[in-house]
Parts: C-alpha cells; structure tokens; sequence
C-alpha cells in the first residue's frame, strides 16, 4: 500500500503559507526520492548512539530528523542503521550532517536526506536529545508536524503537533 509520491513544488502551491520550506540544500541519497510522514526528531552532535536506538523502534511511516549541527566530520547513520529503519517501518531520515555507506543507501528502499558524506564513524556515548523541538536554517521542526521531501526540497507543517 505505497502512497503516490507528493510533490513538493505542487504541495506549495496548494498550500503555501501553511508550509515552510528548508533552503539548506540537502542532497537526496537513499532509494525513495519522494518521502513524508509525521515528525520525530534527535539532536545529537558526532554521537550515533541516539539515531541507531530510535531507528531500531518501530517506526510507523514517521521521518526521522536528526539534527547533527551541520557537522560534517562524522557519518549519523551508515547501511546498517539505514536497513535497520527499513525493517522497523520508517519512511526516511533526513541528517543535518553526513552519513556513510551512501552507495548501499541509494539501494534501499527508504528516503534519506543529508548535507553529505564522510566514511569516518561517530561517537557511540549516547550524546543528545530525542523528541525535542530543532530549529534547521530558521525552519521549527516539531515532533508530530507533518514533513515531506523530493528532490526539490523540505517542506514542514508550520505549528506542527506535539508528540505525546
């Protein structure tokens, strides 16, 4: 039961001003191009450990975003953290920062958005916060809003929900 890919272009012009759009250029790297679904989040800067734990949960059709800072020095998520969001129902990442393995990514059948790559592995402490309101490139990202992402861009639900 796969949703029709909703682009975003056409989704802002349907309803503009109910919508943010994320100018970071975030490059589309995994398998499904056009990904959405409601909200959750994990800040976290070069330590993995929260993004492998709560992609390990069931997922739900949610979008996980997980805000790295912008840190490019570290990958968030490799394949196996990716496969491992597969098989627990998520419907994509989106990685203020790098991930690895982008190659085995693209296969996948899950959406990925991230500033870039870099092979070197982060921290495993467990560093960070999961579920918390992030602000990217002045866009408020709440737990439970609604996201949608092609290769045209990010577009949240302003005043998203707040998770219970």
């Amino acid at each position: 039961m796969t949703e029709p890919a909703v682009n975003t272009a056409d989704l802002y012009d349907e309803r503009g001003e109910e919508l943010d759009s994320v100018a970071l250029q975030f490059q589309s790297l995994g398998g499904h191009t056009h990904f959405s679904g409601p909200v959750r989040t994990v800040r976290c800067f070069e330590d993995n450990a929260l993004v492998k734990s709560t992609l390990s949960t069931p997922g739900g059709g949610a979008v996980l975003v997980v805000d790295g800072g912008g840190s490019l020095r570290t990958a968030l998520m490799g394949d196996l953290i990716a496969a491992s969001a597969v098989s627990n129902g998520w419907a994509g990442v989106v990685v203020n920062g790098a991930i690895r393995d982008r190659a085995a990514i693209a296969e996948l059948p899950l959406g990925v958005k991230a500033l870039g790559s870099n092979p070197r592995k982060s921290a495993k402490a467990g560093n960070g916060e999961a579920d918390v309101d992030l602000e990217i490139d002045g866009v408020s990202i709440r737990p439970g809003a609604m996201i949608w992402c092609d290769p045209d861009g990010i577009l949240v639900e302003r005043g998203g929900k707040r998770a219970s």
